[in-house]
């Protein structure tokens, strides 16, 4: 395994320093209640709403707007360090960044791992080990299968067993590791439409019995199918949401747990980037710059770091 070493402020806890490796990293007090109150959050009367920031900056603007959480995003990750989407980052650079996160804001920290950086289940546990040290306290796991031919998500068994690797890697270090496993099958358009659900239905359960907390069914929003899926998930269910999805209200009512926005926020700012850009390159006027946020009140939200 390639070494690599991470070195941040915890809160207030003081530094820390753990070498990427086998070895099973220690872990903190605040870590160990920040992971039991996140999963408080998925229990609520209302469902835990994550706006998934991709940088410490944005990780800041959302816990500042009121985020209980924050929850990063892979796709806005990998654009922000100059990679696509689909597990073209490295273990090292995702687990450096989810430090990087862990480090600026007070509220817990989950992180999008894809399908968890390697082939094998041991990949996934190290992965899993790196998370853990460097401060986060959920972990997303997808099904997906990013390799360039064969079928676009793995099979059952085969996750299950990713799933249950992460599952015991957490469980041996000692913090409550929240698993909100993500099945693409709606997502990917696996299989016959009619066949989706059932086929969902089935891998959630495996997922559960593997050690899963929570289901993540990315690409569906419609009620019929959301309601059949909070009756047949024997856990929280997330879904993520786009332009013209219902609204949060309406999915509280169907009985989701929790509702992500996946990269929709990153998408967003990099799309004013380039409005912005071309304006002031095109027309040489600055109306783009009306909503930004002031310099002293986006400097504020940094100084009781330094």
């Amino acid at each position: 395994m390639i070494m690599s070493e991470i070195r941040q402020p915890n809160g207030r806890a003081g530094w820390w320093t753990w070498r990427m490796s086998n070895e099973t990293p220690t872990t903190s007090a605040i870590q160990i209640e920040r992971a039991r109150t996140f999963r408080d959050l998925h229990a609520g009367e209302r469902p835990l709403v994550l706006p998934n920031a991709w940088d410490p900056a944005s990780a800041r603007v959302v816990e500042e707007a009121g985020a209980a959480a924050v929850a990063t995003t892979s796709a806005g990750v990998g654009w922000g360090l100059g990679f696509g989407d689909g597990e073209r980052l490295s273990r090292e650079r995702a687990v450096e960044l989810i430090a990087r996160v862990v480090a600026t804001v007070d509220v817990p920290v989950t992180a999008d791992i894809e399908a968890g950086y390697g082939e094998g289940a041991e990949d996934v546990a190290a992965t899993v080990r790196g998370v853990l040290a460097a401060g986060a306290v959920g972990i997303n796991l997808e099904d997906a299968s990013h390799a360039s031919e064969g079928p676009a998500v793995r099979s059952t068994e085969e996750n299950a067993a990713r799933i249950a690797a992460a599952r015991q890697a957490a469980d041996e270090v000692g913090v409550p590791l929240f698993i909100n496993a993500r099945t693409d099958i709606y997502l990917a358009s696996v299989g016959e439409p009619e066949t989706r659900l059932n086929e969902t239905l089935e891998r959630a359960a495996a997922y559960v019995a593997a050690g899963a907390d929570g289901v993540f069914v990315p690409g569906v929003v419609d009620f019929e199918t959301v309601t059949a899926l909070v009756k047949g998930v024997a856990a929280p269910l997330n879904v993520m949401v786009w332009l013209g999805a219902p609204s949060v209200e309406e999915f509280a009512e169907l009985g989701v747990a929790r509702i992500s926005v996946g990269a929709a926020i990153a998408q967003s700012v990099h799309a004013l980037t380039r409005r912005a850009a071309r304006e002031v390159l095109t027309s040489g006027t600055y109306t783009s710059f009306a909503e930004g946020l002031s310099y002293p009140e986006l400097n504020g939200l940094f100084e009781r770091r330094a």
